[in-house]
């Protein structure tokens, strides 16, 4: 029931549009390298007309819907990837030509933050794989051991092995290097079980951002409990992750997420490391234990699949095995 997208390969077509926030200033040196450094590893790219960053968001609601619409017909472009996120991709969702869509051959939709808006619906209304995984600016830094470019998951159906890298890092500042290509090691860090001793589990995977999906949830974009219904067999592996608010409001949003049904068929639970401020009398570990921690499911917390990089990937779709015993820390996705 998941279509997955061609495999990604050198001289395909890349084509970059802002379905969110624009570019300008410091960060277009940045856009413009990274557009670069994807044509030196052998991709053809385009560059869409919706980039500008001097509002919110690069275009109307209505010529951004259109033009990702239109690169994702287009049989000549194989994947599409957004410059970052943004704020109000949610406009738009509704704009999607998605007739169009259903007739179309599934293309590689790339990002995350705001993207998640997009890529989870495309995922659950379609049946396309989307990758959750670093956008175009984030996509030249070099991976630390045990992690996978995107570019690794859409080329090929796998089984892709992942394991926890053990590292924070932070970005290099545009101002300061719009070429860099090396995390900024900030400190140590560990994926850490909640809920059970040891884990090995599986299922279909499906999450995001936690402020932008939120937003979804009760909606014919966000029915998260109707693709866990559909892939009752395969169980469900959610995952969700704060990007920037306050854990009472991150606690909230969980519970919200909770009632909608997005987590009735989850085998287990990944939670993406977080800089979002705690509140004075909740920590955002506490947000998720006091939302998610009466489910009775096994939760993986400070995965790398958040706002800190580095960024592990994950397809939405894809058959999935996360394993958490002692030294092992391990996911494994296949194409399937």
């Amino acid at each position: 029931m998941i279509r997955y997208p061609a495999p990604l390969r050198p001289g395909d077509t890349i084509a970059v549009t802002s379905p969110s926030a624009g570019v300008e200033g410091a960060a277009a040196a940045r856009i413009d390298f990274c557009v670069q450094w994807l044509r030196s590893e052998g991709f053809a790219v385009v560059v869409g007309d919706c980039m500008d960053g001097s509002g919110i968001t690069s275009a109307s609601a209505e010529r951004r819907a259109a033009e990702l619409t239109a690169m994702l017909c287009d049989p000549a472009v194989r994947c599409v990837l957004p410059p970052w996120g943004g704020e109000t991709a949610v406009d738009l969702v509704d704009l999607l030509d998605w007739d169009a869509l259903a007739a179309a051959e599934p293309t590689w939709l790339v990002g995350y933050s705001d993207i998640s808006t997009l890529l989870l619906p495309i995922t659950t209304r379609l049946g396309w794989a989307t990758i959750h995984g670093d956008n175009l600016a984030d996509t030249p830094y070099q991976r630390p051991a045990g992690l996978l470019p995107w570019t690794a998951l859409a080329a090929g159906p796998g089984p892709h092995v992942q394991r926890d890298s053990g590292l924070v890092a932070g970005w290099q500042p545009f101002e300061a290097d719009p070429r860099a290509t090396e995390w900024r090691e900030v400190a140590g860090g560990r994926w850490r079980l909640h809920g059970a001793e040891s884990l090995v589990a599986g299922g279909r995977l499906i999450g995001g951002c936690i402020e932008t999906l939120v937003n979804l949830a009760g909606t014919p974009y966000g029915d998260v409990a109707a693709f866990g219904e559909a892939h009752a067999d395969d169980g469900l592996i959610v995952y969700v992750e704060a990007a920037e608010d306050g854990a009472a409001t991150i606690c909230r949003h969980l519970h919200g997420l909770r009632l909608a049904g997005w987590f009735e068929h989850a085998s287990a639970i990944l939670v993406g490391r977080t800089s979002a401020p705690d509140h004075p009398q909740m920590t955002q570990e506490q947000a998720v234990l006091d939302a998610l921690g009466r489910l009775g499911v096994p939760l993986v917390l400070d995965v790398e699949i958040g706002h800190v990089p580095p960024h592990l990937p994950l397809v939405n779709g894809a058959l999935a095995t996360i394993i958490v015993d002692g030294d092992v820390h391990e996911l494994v996705q296949e194409l399937r």
